[in-house]
């Protein structure tokens, strides 16, 4: 991640390290796999671009909640189940809008 307003590339970059199946993660057992692309993830919602705000404002004031802290917010997070539930959410979001554009792009020669 650069220090420059975040975009579809950079959530592609991103969840592109973690595998290809990410849009079931909602599956996986209750570990801590995926805790560093959570919190990765976080980081990235809640800094403000103009592909950030084309996504659902309930995802940035969830990030915005768990960044700040908010003691409701970072219990219900404290369950693996529901930090794999937003970013499967957030992973098909991102997809359907530009993702798939992007990595259909990367492949054509």
């Amino acid at each position: 991640m650069s220090s420059r307003q975040p975009d579809v590339g950079d959530y592609i970059r991103l969840f592109g390290t973690y595998g290809e199946g990410l849009g079931s993660i909602y599956r996986e057992p209750d570990g801590d796999r995926y805790a560093m692309l959570f919190e990765q993830v976080i980081r990235l919602l809640v800094r403000p671009s103009p592909y950030n705000r084309s996504l659902p404002e309930a995802f940035r004031l969830v990030a915005r909640r768990y960044h700040d802290g908010q003691p409701a917010t970072v219990a219900h997070f404290g369950d693996p189940a529901n930090r794999h539930f937003m970013l499967c959410d957030l992973h098909d979001l991102v997809m359907l809008k530009g993702g798939l554009r992007l990595r259909r792009a990367e492949k054509t020669p």
